[in-house]
């Protein structure tokens, strides 16, 4: 029998993919499923985006690019976060890379061993504690809790902190509960890692452009204070749909970014050429369809709150960022992996239970609204008849 390294057995997944598998699957067989489940919006990658790829290719760049990205990607990255954030970065500090989880991959790896302790939000997306075993490291969780509107508690993050913590793992807007930390939270935050001058961050912020209710996206790269230790995870994906596209960036400090170049070089060489042409066309060309995008969520956001809040022994806060809803549904009797898998099965409904999220998931399901309106009003009827026949309340 082959051995491998005991990291493999701890690896974990990310059972949204699972549910589209099992979704996809039923409607081969000709069964109508509404798709809940999976963080991916159901727009279109706008036309030019495409366009910029398709003549990329044409124009011959076909070869590898350097490791951390062609040059005008970088500074355009730069550039647009001079434009949404206020700072100056250097386009030398920046790696494009495959995708955001690729970014969770290489933080987690360079700060994860035993005997070490990362901290990382739940609930939250399941890459990260699934990596931090890997690893070996102790996973502990920083409760993100509903009766804080699903925001990060600074008190409670900093009382997790002990001298074996070597990464805090931040994400707000948050995946999955839509949860946004307001900036007073973040300073204290901030002020508290003051006595913790060897601890490195790293910020997930893959959905900093999909804020609503007037909630502003507090960027811990705004604090000079941490930016010699923080790492920042963003990318196209959400903002620009597009998830197939594998496109994402980090930002890393000066005594990091060569590290971070060295494992590029030896996991993926470049990110595919035509790709970063395609990202710099997002960057830098017209943001109507990408802020459109966020419009159509806002509203689809408001009619999945109604719904849920409707239904029998439901309830949901409004999510103030993302494109995702957390309802507790404690009061219906179901655990909630139990319920997401009925709702598939039974009702044709794809959703994804909370504990696929962390331990403190329990009591709660995740539906995306990256759906049409149509399909979240008929789906929420449909969960509404699942209820009412099955309750365990």
């Amino acid at each position: 029998m082959l051995k491998t390294i005991a990291g493999f057995d701890r690896i974990g997944e990310e059972n949204a993919f699972a549910v589209l598998a099992r979704a996809t699957q039923l409607a081969s067989e000709g069964r109508d499923i509404i798709n809940l489940g999976i963080g991916q919006p159901d727009f279109q990658t706008p036309g030019h985006i495409v366009e910029a790829a398709v003549k990329a290719l044409r124009d011959g760049h076909h070869g590898y690019t350097p490791a951390t990205g062609i040059l005008p990607l970088r500074e355009a990255v730069s550039a647009d976060l001079h434009k949404r954030i206020g700072v100056d970065t250097n386009p030398d500090n920046i790696v494009i890379v495959p995708g955001g989880k690729v970014t969770m991959f290489m933080a987690i790896l360079m700060f994860g061993e035993p005997g070490a302790e990362i901290l990382y939000p739940d609930p939250g997306f399941p890459i990260y504690r699934s990596m931090i075993e890997f690893t070996g490291a102790t996973p502990i969780p920083v409760p993100i809790r509903e009766e804080n509107d699903f925001a990060f508690s600074a008190e409670e993050t900093l009382s997790l902190l002990t001298d074996k913590t070597r990464l805090l793992i931040l994400n707000s807007p948050a995946n999955p509960t839509g949860g946004v930390t307001p900036r007073a939270e973040i300073e204290k935050l901030v002020k508290g890692l003051e006595a913790f001058p060897d601890l490195a961050i790293m910020s997930d912020e893959i959905y900093a452009q999909m804020t609503y209710d007037g909630m502003e996206h507090v960027s811990l790269l705004g604090f000079e204070e941490i930016r010699d230790r923080l790492i920042l995870l963003d990318g196209w994906s959400k903002t620009y749909a597009m998830t197939g596209w594998r496109m994402g960036y980090s930002l890393w400090p000066d005594q990091l970014i060569d590290k971070a170049r060295k494992l590029a070089v030896n996991a993926w060489s470049c990110v595919n050429a035509p790709a970063q042409f395609a990202g710099l066309a997002a960057l830098t060309g017209p943001q109507d369809e990408a802020r459109a995008m966020v419009a159509e969520f806002d509203k689809r956001r408001k009619v999945v709150v109604d719904g849920l809040n409707a239904l029998p022994n439901i309830s949901c806060r409004t999510p103030l960022g993302a494109f995702y809803a957390f309802p507790n549904i404690k009061a219906t009797g179901w655990k909630a992996k139990k319920l997401a898998s009925a709702l598939l099965e039974d009702a044709g409904v794809a959703v994804i239970g909370g504990p696929d999220f962390g331990i403190l998931g329990e009591g709660y399901i995740r539906l995306s609204y990256a759906n049409s309106t149509e399909n979240i009003q008929r789906a929420l009827k449909r969960m509404e008849d699942f209820l009412t026949q099955n309750s365990k309340a």
